[in-house]
């Protein structure tokens, strides 16, 4: 029989043959910020994400979403694809450049996971798809500290990593709990376009871009349109701003370069995609699922805020759509263009 020290050494090592950059081991318990988090859901800041006030229990224990859970492993997958951005009007979120990762990182789990069962564990894995507060997990296993924008940030990977994590039966030896490292620094709070930092380590997701562009269903808020500049799909600029990113280096991972049927495109071309059109370029992304009538609302709301009078004639044609919201969008993107270049 392996100790639980030795069993731990094994997983690690196979955890990084998979690719994850690190994996580190918590105890289940449960999560150190579970009060803060009620706070944040009785007041209303996690706007139309209405999973997040389901179950708040098991979502602040871990225990309860595996019964006899004893310990927590934590992974965290490189996606930075490097300095070099895609030479685009519009910007689109890292993390979404490219394939799905929850589809990529969850293949990997299932595979840590079987050989978890090898040494007798019942295993539940997640990457950010199931009830847990997993940031409060990382800090507690020492993969990084949560930051002042509420992004985990780490020593060696800066902001850009994904995380996720194995809940398991087996008691295995736990590492000690992260540092906050971010000292006085604020350059997140500085960097965020709509200002929801609202304070060091507290985010209105409301007013959060990110928010606004992919899990906010209805019409973007008029207060925060202009704000929102030319950032089609998610916020890069809390991550961006951070100085640990000086240590950063590439990922392995291929793909996660940005996809070039997609970046290749003007904005105007994205506004002709039917609904099948749609769904065949964003096949495998994690664009695909805020569907096209929320897709073309934001690159309405970027044609509005950085488009020309060359655009109009786009923008015209797709006031005339079927679908409200895409219609609202399109006419406020005119008006700010003309009143922008004192046309009519």
């Amino acid at each position: 029989m392996k100790s639980p020290a030795e069993i731990k050494a094994e997983l690690i090592e196979h955890a990084r043959s998979l690719g994850f950059a690190e994996c580190r081991v918590t105890a289940a318990e449960p999560a150190a910020h579970r009060e803060l988090y009620q706070q944040w859901i009785s007041e209303g800041k996690h706007g139309d994400m209405a999973w997040m006030a389901r179950d708040i229990e098991r979502r602040t224990d871990p225990r309860i979403v595996l019964s006899g859970a004893q310990s927590i492993l934590v992974l965290c997958l490189n996606y930075f694809q490097g300095e070099t951005a895609p030479h685009t009007d519009y910007r689109i979120a890292r993390y979404a450049w490219n394939d799905d990762y929850h589809d990529l990182i969850t293949a990997k789990l299932k595979v840590l996971s079987a050989r978890l069962e090898t040494y007798g564990g019942i295993q539940r894995p997640y990457v950010d798809t199931g009830p847990i507060l997993e940031r409060d997990f990382a800090n507690e296993a020492g993969l990084g500290w949560n930051g002042k924008s509420t992004m985990q940030i780490h020593r060696q990977h800066g902001t850009w990593f994904f995380l996720a994590e194995i809940l398991t039966t087996l008691a295995l030896p736990p590492d000690s709990p992260s540092r906050d490292l971010c000292g006085k620094c604020t350059r997140c709070i500085d960097a965020c376009p709509t200002r929801a930092i609202t304070a060091p380590h507290r985010l209105d997701a409301r007013k959060c871009v990110s928010y606004l562009t992919i899990e906010h269903k209805g019409s973007i808020p008029i207060e925060y349109r202009r704000a929102i500049g030319n950032r089609l799909y998610g916020c890069d600029d809390c991550l961006d701003a951070c100085p640990w990113n000086r240590f950063a280096t590439a990922s392995r991972e291929a793909t996660f370069q940005a996809r070039q049927s997609v970046f290749s495109r003007r904005l105007t071309d994205f506004l002709s995609l039917t609904d099948e059109e749609f769904r065949q370029l964003f096949k495998g992304s994690p664009i695909k699922r805020i569907k096209r009538p929320a897709f073309l609302r934001n690159v309405c709301v970027v044609l509005g805020n950085v488009g020309t009078l060359d655009d109009l004639p786009a923008l015209k044609n797709t006031a005339e759509d079927l679908n409200p919201l895409i219609a609202e969008h399109a006419d406020w993107a005119i008006r700010e263009i003309q009143d922008r270049f004192n046309a009519v």
